[in-house]
Formats: C-alpha cells, sequence, structure tokens
C-alpha cells in the first residue's frame, strides 16, 4: 500500500486533494482509491472489504479484470464464461468468488444482506452444469488484498483510501470500467468531484 509520497512530482499528502473520511471500517465496506493513488497494485480501484477485525483485513479489488474465464480454469466448466478478476497481490493462485445465490450455493458468509463470500464450490460447479447458477450472479477473483492490524486504518488516515457503502449492484451489475467513477458519483459530495479528476493530470 501507498504510504506519503516524497516532492517528486506526485503529491506528499493524499488527504491534500481530498477530505478525510471518517466512515466506521467494517465487513461489506468500499474501499475506493483516490485519483492521486500512485501505488499501480491500486490505482483507481475499488475494494470489497469482506472481513475488518482487530486481527487484519481481507478485501477483493472488484475492477481488475483478468483476461481469463472460468471455462479455461475448470474443464468441468465448460460453456461457463465468467470472466475472473485480479482480487489483489496476496497470494494470487488462490480463487475467491462472491455470489448473491445462497439457495443454489451453501456454506457462504453473507457479508452484506444478500451479499456471500465463499460457499461450497462443488456445489457452485454443479449449479454451473445445471445452468442454475449464471454469470450475473457471481463473481470470480484471484489473489486478494489483505492489511495486517492497524494498517488499513493508517492508510485511511493518512488519505490512501475513501471508504463507502457498497450493496448488491456495486458488486454484481456496475461495469468494470464504470465501478470506480461510479462509486465517487455514488459517494456525492465533495467526493462526486474527484470523479472527474484526469486520469493524468500533468498532460492537461
Amino acid at each position: 500500500m501507498s504510504k506519503k509520497q516524497k516532492k517528486n512530482g506526485r503529491p506528499e499528502n493524499q488527504s491534500e486533494v481530498m477530505i478525510k473520511d471518517h466512515l466506521q471500517l467494517k465487513a461489506g465496506a468500499l474501499l475506493i482509491s483516490p485519483p492521486m493513488q500512485w501505488d499501480p497494485n491500486f490505482r483507481r480501484t475499488v475494494v470489497f472489504l469482506c472481513e475488518h477485525s482487530d486481527s487484519g483485513s481481507f478485501g477483493l479489488i472488484l475492477n481488475r479484470p483478468l483476461s481469463l474465464v472460468m471455462e479455461q480454469v475448470f474443464e468441468d466448466m465448460e460453456g461457463f464464461g465468467e470472466e475472473i478478476r485480479w482480487g489483489g497481490p496476496v497470494q494470487s493462485e488462490t480463487l475467491h468468488f462472491l455470489h448473491r445465490i445462497p439457495e443454489i450455493i451453501t456454506g457462504g458468509d453473507e457479508v452484506l444482506p444478500g451479499i456471500f463470500w465463499g460457499g461450497d464450490f462443488e456445489m457452485l460447479k454443479a449449479g454451473v452444469r445445471t445452468k442454475q447458477v449464471h454469470s450475473e450472479d457471481v463473481r470470480f477473483f484471484l489473489g486478494y488484498s489483505g492489511w495486517s492490524t492497524g494498517q488499513l486504518s493508517g492508510e485511511i488516515e493518512e488519505g490512501g483510501w475513501i471508504v463507502s457503502e457498497s450493496n448488491s449492484h456495486t458488486i454484481f451489475e456496475t461495469s468494470e470500467s464504470a465501478l470506480w467513477r461510479e462509486s465517487l458519483l455514488q459517494k456525492g459530495g465533495s467526493y462526486a468531484v474527484l470523479a472527474n479528476f484526469p486520469d493524468h493530470p500533468t498532460l492537461n
């Protein structure tokens, strides 16, 4: 995660270009990268926080699609073209998923009402074969974003993240290309102004 930047053409403190966020951190929150976030891992990303406790935090980047679909990875998912997203830089070989069909995939943790993290993967594959599982109801990720005790809170205090609320529409119905901007606009107020911040301000 990025720290305060030195005076090398980048902002020394991201809080100079954004209002500090004081929304309480909790599972189900969205972490929105501010426009002056220079860490390439998290530039203009939106992270869904699956878990947050005194022990640390676990999140999945929602808007970093990979050039990979599920049927390319699992032979028994032939015909299932749901794309896989990059969830973050930690353990990039591990697969994670979010879904909103607990009646078909049991065993998941309900992070928010109607939004589940993980579950019985064999039931998921069976649902794909019987065409009960549809692409619009599941999101897959390789890797995750993790923070140790107090690390995420510290980054937010430094202006490294904007915290917002999430819902099923954000995760399952908003396109990756629009998600960062739409999340800032939905938060509203001064944050909405950041949605139009140029991607490369030095070129403007």
